[in-house]
This record gives structure tokens, sequence and C-alpha cells, in this order.
């Protein structure tokens, strides 16, 4: 899969069959769409081309929504790379590109850079200034820019848009069997070791702790789950691990961490980046009586932790 990132740099694509979107989550519903892509470009043939937008159109748009993403742009990229995608083309979303109207967008971005032979899309789909533009008004320009529409199935829609709103529903309350389900993926996030208050070394846990830099990553519920982790120099070597999510009430925390106890790990990982993979959610925060409850407690979540 080619990646441009700029389009001033793209090629000259041949028989373009494209389709648009945010691609969050890059899940089933998501595949569904890609096969019909690759099913067209292929019956031309031509190349199968993925548009999609970086940042999210919905943090130019209203900066305020606290919009947070399943997705990464650089998870998405890597998601992406693996369905058989001939190009993906990351669109700089700015107030400047927000601005073309409806018509501008076909003629000076979709045109002008993609000449596409055929452009699949919703029946829903918006695009222009004030989202003025629709597939009907996409339809009305076809013959004049000489490219082919074709609709993606609402059962297909109906499917994306309800798996992108379950899913974020699903992570932000912990429930990670639905989530995972309907992404056909395990979950996952990264994040940066830094230094903590090492109490977890003290009672047998030592634990690194992660700075998620993404500010718009969704991340789980607090709680306590069961994970993998891979660490950024051993690709292929997936560890297993459990995760604490919150604030440490029985040590009265008021900053809420992010922290990964890896199972027969011993290395030094500050400054290195971790890929945390949530499998299952164990059980929610809690306070106990002391360390010694604590301690108990962290072992039956290793326990169960370790049979997943």
């Amino acid at each position: 899969m080619q990646v441009y990132r700029n389009t001033d740099s793209l090629p000259d694509f041949h028989n373009a069959v494209l389709t648009i979107g945010t691609f969050d989550g890059v899940h089933t519903g998501h595949q569904q769409v890609i096969t019909q892509m690759k099913k067209e470009a292929a019956g031309i043939p031509g190349e199968s081309v993925i548009i999609t937008f970086d940042p999210h159109p919905r943090t130019v748009l209203n900066p305020d929504s606290g919009i947070k993403l399943i997705n990464t742009t650089e998870e998405k990229e890597e998601l992406l790379s693996g369905k058989g995608i001939d190009n993906l083309v990351i669109v700089p979303f700015t107030e400047k590109f927000a601005r073309l109207t409806a018509d501008e967008y076909i003629s000076e971005f979709l045109v002008r850079y993609f000449h596409p032979h055929t452009i699949i899309i919703g029946y829903d789909h918006h695009f222009g200034k004030g989202r003025s533009g629709n597939y009907q008004f996409l339809k009305s320009l076809s013959e004049t820019y000489h490219y082919q529409l074709k609709e993606i199935p609402a059962h297909v829609l109906d499917s994306i848009s309800v798996s992108s709103t379950r899913i974020r529903e699903a992570i932000s309350i912990g429930d990670m069997d639905t989530a995972n389900i309907l992404l056909g993926y395990t979950f996952f996030f990264s994040g940066i070791v830094v230094e903590g208050n090492k109490l977890g070394r003290e009672i047998g846990y030592p634990t690194a702790n992660l700075r998620v830099t993404d500010a718009y990553k969704l991340l789980p519920a607090d709680g306590v789950y069961a994970v993998d982790v891979i660490a950024g120099d051993e690709p292929q070597q997936r560890l297993k691990a459990m995760l604490n999510i919150g604030y440490r009430p029985t040590v009265d925390g008021t900053k809420k961490v992010i922290e990964v106890n890896i199972f027969n790990f011993g290395r030094s990982i500050y400054g290195r980046t971790l890929r945390v993979f949530v499998k299952k959610f164990l059980r929610a925060e809690q306070r106990f009586s002391g360390l010694d409850e604590l301690k108990a407690q962290l072992g039956a979540d290793r326990a169960e932790a370790e049979l997943l």
C-alpha cells in the first residue's frame, strides 16, 4: 500500500476507484466497504484509493466537542495496510479545506487530484462548506467530470454507524468483549514508559507507568484489565500483563495513572513505547484496607489474566 500525505505529490492514478471516510476503528463494517472497492477496482482494472483526513474533521470544525477516537492516524494507517488496498491518501484537514464549496470539493479536490473512474460513497455522505454536498449532488456532476458513482448499500452504512458508536461506547465502559468482536481485532493503544512512584515494586508488582501522547485517543474505563503488551523493539513478542487505569484509591492517589504489570519481566524500559492490547475487563478499581489486601487481590487478578 502506498501512503500519501500531501495532495501535491500524488501520482496519476490509473482508473482510480476511491472511497472517502474517517475509517475510525477500521472495523468489520469498514471492511465490507473495502471489499466492495477492491472488487470494483479489480473489475476495471484500476487502483483502489482510500481518502481519509488528519486531523479528524470534527476536531477542526468543532474543537470543543470532546471527541475521542478509536484509532490514531498512525494506527489507522497500520490497520489499513493489511487490507490489500493500493493507495491511502491522508489529506490534511484545515479550516481552508473546510471552506471549499461542494462544487469546489468535487472539481478542485476529487477531480483535480484523483481523476476518479469510480467513486463509492454512501447515500448519507455530506461534504463541502456547510455539508451542502451529498450523494445526489455528486451524481448530478458525474457526466460532467466523467466518473461513475456507486452507492454503499444501506445495510453496510448502518453497520458502520452502529458499530462505530457501539465500539466507542463499549470501550468507554470497559466492555472489551463487545468492542473486540465489532472491531475484528483486539483494541490497542500505545504509551511511553515514564517514572512512577515505584510503589508496585515494593509490593512485588512492579508497573510500567504509561503516558499516552495523543489527546484524542479513546481509552478504556477505569479498572483492571487482562492485556498483552509489545515493547517497541520486539514487535513479534507479546507478553502477558495486567493493566490498571485509575487513581489507586488504596494509596490515596490523586492523579489518574495508566500502569502495566508485565508478567515475568524485569528489564528497565523507561523511555520505551509499549503497545497494549486490551483483552478483557477484570474488575473495577476499588479501595482495600491496606497493602496486604491489595497485594492478595493483585495475585488473584494475575492468576485470571494468565489464563486469557
